[in-house]
């Protein structure tokens, strides 16, 4: 994904966590990753959407001052179709959890503070926990643990 420079500061910030494409089809896909400037883009989720959903509230969140000022930098093709992209910013040296397919397909589906929302909350905390950054050895630290115990 591409961003213009006024936005960028916004994104590594994490002020802006979402973004409107006008395309003829999705230009990105749900756990990619994007380069942008040392970091990576991760896509969260891609939602089509009707320009009447376009509202102030989701330009201000998109980092334009109006609905007007989305739409001029959103109309750049002959696209047709309007997609609502979620994201976050991934820094340098920074790991992320992978979600899995099924996640991605639930997205959405459980209403917030839900029974299974908060499952589903619950069972990201524990694959967070279980994982580590990349580049370290689990085998290692196992290893170093059992020794240590003796």
């Amino acid at each position: 994904m591409v961003f213009s420079k006024r936005l960028r500061e916004g994104v590594r910030r994490g002020r802006i966590t979402c973004s409107v494409r006008i395309w003829t089809r999705p230009h990105v896909k749900v756990g990619g990753r994007y380069d942008m400037d040392q970091g990576q883009i991760v896509v969260d989720s891609i939602v089509r959407i009707r320009l009447a959903d376009i509202t102030g509230d989701l330009a201000r969140e998109s980092g334009f001052g109006s609905v007007k000022d989305l739409l001029q930098m959103a109309k750049h093709g002959g696209g047709r179709n309007v997609y609502l992209i979620r994201f976050h910013y991934l820094p340098p040296g920074g790991w992320d959890v992978r979600r899995t397919h099924k996640e991605n397909r639930d997205e959405g589906r459980a209403a917030p503070g839900s029974q299974s929302s908060s499952h589903a909350r619950s069972q990201l905390l524990r694959r967070i926990r279980r994982s580590t950054p990349a580049g370290v050895d689990k085998g290692a630290s196992r290893e170093d643990a059992r020794l240590r115990r003796g």
